[in-house]
């Protein structure tokens, strides 16, 4: 069974790194041609498409977010990570990790994490 488990600090004060761990177990991030992603949802708003890792190791960002966003994987741990730089509090939001396949589906994701930006 395929589960994912995010991890990281709930709490992040402006203009510092939003940094998150997402590690999976029942799959090789390494062995199987699927998208790592991570996604987010703001209080009250839809979710938003932050960014992957493909099994091969290649990553892609949302354009709005570019620039601030880093994802990274380390597979001898089959983890992969995301930090998002010069945070304010509008990137406040529940970060989920999850797996996507060659249909754009979302099959798989972890629970979800709070995570507040606040001085």
């Amino acid at each position: 069974q395929v589960q994912l488990q995010e991890s990281g600090p709930g709490l992040v004060k402006p203009s510092q790194t939003l940094s998150l761990t997402c590690t999976v177990s029942g799959n090789s991030i390494s062995g199987s041609p699927y998208y790592w992603s991570w996604i987010r949802q703001p209080p009250g708003k839809g979710l938003e498409w932050i960014g992957y890792v493909t099994y091969g190791g290649s990553i892609y960002y949302s354009p709005s977010l570019k620039g601030r966003t880093s994802i990274n994987r380390d597979t001898s741990k089959n983890q992969f990570t995301l930090q998002l730089s010069s945070v304010t509090p509008e990137d406040t939001a529940v970060y989920y990790c999850a797996r996507r396949n060659w249909s754009d589906e979302y099959e798989y994701w972890g629970q979800g994490t709070q995570v507040t930006v606040s001085s």
